[in-house]
């Protein structure tokens, strides 16, 4: 079994199917609301629900434009990413993350990197020859933009990447812009403020590096750890290398039933 065919099969057999989902949380069949710290690998980052995004979709949906052809939207998703890596590039558009790194690294092996919100490593991004963007939109999955700074350098690398890349529909780019500006205001806008709140409870389990969360739990006893914390309506991530994230906005005490019921972590 899967990791993520663990977590699913373990929400429903506690608490019935999500029937709806908001914000940092889950809300199941059973009545029940899960605070998610995993908002499916980052891809929820900004939460689930009605963002900017979502709506952009649905306008862009209403014209019909759902094909791969150009509209009064194409353009839109470049000047997107050039805002936010605050660099001119050229995009090229993957179905899948392994594909979009091995067109990357042919380019530039030791200038290639995945960019995050938020990030501890100190990256350039305005530099960096190559960067591979995942929108945070939380309901479109398989999506990875290649960007490559736009020099000299790179000019002869940049036919191939075109053969090799997908289109994709105006509905679906101009989401993707909107999610990449959604996801630049909330870098300005949140810090420190937003995610210390929570150490109290969390740092027992997690070290936290922003608002990113990775486990303190040894690795063999991950899988019964993300079962207790189901077990106080909280969602972690399924993957011990995948780390969870904060959940922006909601009341510290949504973590009362863990507080209350710790998990025993024993020394190796």
């Amino acid at each position: 079994m899967s990791e993520v065919d663990f977590l699913n099969d373990a929400i429903a057999e506690r608490f019935g199917f999500v029937r709806r989902a908001r914000g940092s949380f889950l809300y199941t069949q059973k009545g029940v609301r899960l605070t998610d710290l995993y908002r499916d690998a980052g891809r929820a980052v900004l939460g689930w629900g009605g963002t900017g995004a979502f709506t952009m979709f649905k306008n862009v949906l209403s014209r019909g434009l759902t094909g791969s052809f150009p509209t009064c939207f194409s353009g839109r998703l470049l000047k997107a990413v050039e805002t936010l890596l605050d660099s001119k590039r050229k995009i090229f558009v993957f179905n899948d993350r392994q594909k979009a790194l091995s067109a990357a690294v042919v380019i530039s092996s030791e200038g290639t990197f995945f960019w995050k919100p938020w990030s501890p490593e100190g990256v350039v991004w305005s530099s960096a020859d190559c960067v591979i963007v995942e929108p945070p939109l939380a309901w479109t999955p398989g999506i990875f933009i290649l960007a490559v700074l736009d020099n000299e350098k790179n000019e002869a690398a940049l036919a191939g990447l075109a053969l090799s890349s997908v289109r994709i529909s105006a509905a679906v780019e101009a989401a993707c812009a909107r999610s990449i500006y959604d996801i630049i205001l909330a870098v300005q806008s949140k810090s420190e403020k937003d995610w210390f709140i929570y150490d109290t409870v969390l740092t027992k389990y997690w070290e936290r590096r922003g608002p990113y969360l990775y486990p303190k739990v040894p690795k063999e006893k991950y899988r019964e750890f993300a079962e207790h914390c189901l077990d106080c309506a909280v969602v972690v991530s399924p993957f011990y290398d995948v780390p969870g994230i904060v959940p922006f906005g909601a009341d510290p005490g949504v973590f009362s039933a863990l507080k209350k019921k710790p998990f025993v972590m024993e020394k190796i």
